[in-house]
This record gives C-alpha cells, sequence and structure tokens, in this order.
C-alpha cells in the first residue's frame, strides 16, 4: 500500500503559519485582503470561491468579491478590473477564468497587475517562475504540488521527474519548480512518443494530462511518488476521480496523493498565502 499524501495535512501547517504572519501584518496596520472578480455563477468558480472564503475566514485574511452578471458589458468589467488594480485595499485578485467569449481574456490577462496576481496567469507572473525570482506569484496549482512534496520530504535533488501535461497552469510551471529543486525533468504530452516508458524511468511523476484515469499500472513502477493534479466527476463511478487510476497504481507506487483530498485543498491554501505576501510585500514596498 502507498503512502497517501494527504493535503490536509499540509494545509494545516499552512493556516498556522499564515495565521501568525496575518496578525504580524494587523499589527503593523495592514489588513490582507483578497479580490474576487467573477462573471456569471459557473458551478466550478462558485465552488473554489466557496473554498477560498472559507480559507481566508481561517487565517484571518478578508475578501471582497466582486460577481459581475454574465452579460456584464466588456467596457464595464475593464472598469472593474482597473478599479480593483487601483484599490490599495486590495492586496491580491483573483480572475476567474475563462471569461465569456464577449470579453478579451487574453487582453484582460495582460492588463492584471502583476503585483497582485495571487493565481499566478499574468506574463511576468510566469517570467518570475522560469526565473525562479519573486515577479507575480507562481500558479497556485502547481506550486501546491511543490508544496505536498516539500512537506513530505520527498527528494528531488538529482532525482528524475517526469510531468504529464505541458499546460501553463500547471505542467510547464511545475516542470521549471522541480527543475529549480534540482531535478531532472522530462515533459510529457499528447505528442510525447510511449510516454509509458518515461515515466517509468522516473522518480517522481506529476500528472497534470487533464484526463481522467488516463494513468494506469503500466505508467508506474515501484519506488516512485505521484502527485495526481487532475480532477473529474465520474458519471459511472458516481465520485470525483483524479488523472491516475488509483486503486489500479496504490498498491505499486511508493506514495501518491488520493482525490479529492490531495492537491485540490493546498491549491487554495497556496492562494491564500500568496495574498498575504503579496500584503508584505507592499507594506515593504511603502514603508
Amino acid at each position: 500500500m502507498a503512502k497517501l499524501l494527504k493535503g490536509k495535512d499540509v494545509v494545516e501547517a499552512l493556516n498556522a503559519k499564515l495565521s501568525k504572519e496575518v496578525e504580524e501584518l494587523k499589527a503593523k496596520g495592514v489588513e490582507p485582503t483578497l479580490g474576487i472578480l467573477r462573471v456569471g455563477e459557473r458551478p466550478d468558480d462558485l465552488s473554489y470561491e466557496r473554498g477560498a472564503l472559507k480559507r481566508c475566514e481561517q487565517v484571518g485574511v478578508q475578501v471582497k468579491v466582486v460577481a459581475l452578471p454574465e452579460d456584464v458589458s466588456e467596457s464595464e468589467f475593464f472598469d472593474t478590473l482597473d478599479k480593483l488594480n487601483n484599490d490599495i485595499t486590495i492586496h491580491g485578485i483573483l480572475m476567474f477564468r475563462p471569461l465569456p467569449k464577449h470579453i478579451d481574456g487574453e487582453r484582460a490577462r495582460k492588463l492584471l497587475t502583476a503585483d497582485k496576481d495571487v493565481d499566478g496567469c499574468t506574463d511576468l507572473s510566469l517570467a518570475g517562475v522560469f526565473t525562479n525570482t519573486e515577479l507575480g506569484f507562481a500558479p497556485c496549482t502547481a506550486e501546491a504540488a511543490m508544496e505536498i512534496l516539500k512537506y513530505y520530504n520527498v527528494s528531488l535533488s538529482g532525482k528524475k521527474a517526469a510531468v504529464i501535461g505541458r499546460s501553463l497552469v500547471i505542467g510547464r510551471p511545475v516542470a521549471m519548480m522541480l527543475m529549480h529543486e534540482n531535478a531532472t525533468v522530462t515533459i510529457c504530452h499528447t505528442r510525447t512518443v510511449d510516454v509509458p516508458a518515461i515515466t517509468k524511468e522516473a522518480d517522481i511523476v506529476v500528472v497534470a494530462s487533464g484526463q481522467m484515469e488516463s494513468v494506469g499500472a503500466d505508467y508506474l513502477r515501484a519506488g516512485q511518488t505521484v502527485i495526481d493534479v487532475g480532477i473529474s466527476w465520474n458519471e459511472e463511478k458516481n465520485k470525483l476521480c483524479g488523472d491516475v487510476k488509483f486503486d489500479e497504481v496504490e498498491s505499486i507506487v511508493d506514495a501518491i496523493t488520493p482525490v479529492p483530498g490531495g492537491v485540490g485543498g493546498v491549491t487554495t491554501s497556496i492562494l491564500v498565502r500568496h495574498v498575504v505576501e503579496a500584503a508584505t510585500r507592499s507594506f515593504s514596498k511603502n514603508s
């Protein structure tokens, strides 16, 4: 049986640290605040919003939710984003995407202030990931995967890592972050030939394919640590599942994140950590 790398323990450790940091900021007159910009009421957006509100409340971070109707005009949307960018009481902005088709999502991404980009979607934030510098913030899910590896003391230096998926949200940033920890990284994608041969050679496998239960026993071997980033609703099984066939591989690998209960909860805590970091940077810059 594999060791379960549960997100709950990671979240509790993060919450304890963040609560202390928030208290210290408040003692200096700083009220860390997250601004949430949401258009419409997509179920996945609302679910993530509820999680963010709960996590913020747990550590004392304030939240301002700006919910716009699905048919909001593009000009009103950008006026709202501009106000959040320039509101000195807002330290971080979570802008739910994708936006409705009548709103230019690429323009919105570029206009979001990188200093407040706590979800790591701007070009400057991504540049910070690649250069390993504090430019904006890393995508939360990618950083959550790294936080789990760190919490459970998974050795990375000199190890081989395989990442399945090359998106800018998870695949490419987590590959860079693994490389910064001196792992040797291979990124696998839809055009990669013989992915199982590559993943079997790795010590750490991060699965972010976006394809439910697409990675089974034929991709893995004993001794590996597996981070399953995926989460999908399996109608047939009537439950949430990851990108990995958990029941099939748990008896093979050394350690694995469960779904649910793994990366997802940690992702929300990383979002809140970014808000606290943004507030700290703002205070240092202006004091």
